[in-house]
């Protein structure tokens, strides 16, 4: 399965980017990640490391691409055996931001997450 969701809010792009950017940022935007560990606290290639949602449950993930001058980045997750892989941006939309994400991987998970990130990507562009 394959879903597209996105969000506009007044948040300027270069600072919605650097939520994204720096992980010490994500719970702060993501209501349902509660940290993440990992050898960098920046986003870049290769890096993987775990984050944590709802506290309890750890997601091993690898980020696989990002361009920092397009504020683009891809990764991959594991839940148990299931793997998704999320591809995130935002652009400039007037004096605010735009946000977008395609979540691909099985229906039984891609399905109920997506509602989730949609929560978060609005509250990525909003200060």
């Amino acid at each position: 399965m394959r879903t597209t969701v996105a969000a506009r809010g007044p948040l300027p792009a270069d600072q919605a980017w650097e939520r994204y950017a720096d992980l010490d940022a994500w719970p702060r935007w993501a209501p349902q990640l509660t940290g993440a560990s990992a050898p960098s606290r920046r986003l870049v290639p290769g890096l993987q490391g775990v984050v944590r949602a709802v506290g309890v449950v750890h997601v091993p993930f690898e980020v696989l691409a990002v361009d920092e001058a397009a504020r683009t980045w891809s990764w991959r997750v594991r839940v148990g055996p299931v793997r998704l892989v999320l591809h995130h941006g935002v652009e400039a939309d007037g004096a605010g931001s735009r946000t977008w994400l395609v979540t691909e991987g099985p229906a039984v998970v891609v399905a109920p997450y997506t509602p989730l990130a949609l929560v978060a990507l609005h509250s990525l562009v909003r200060p």
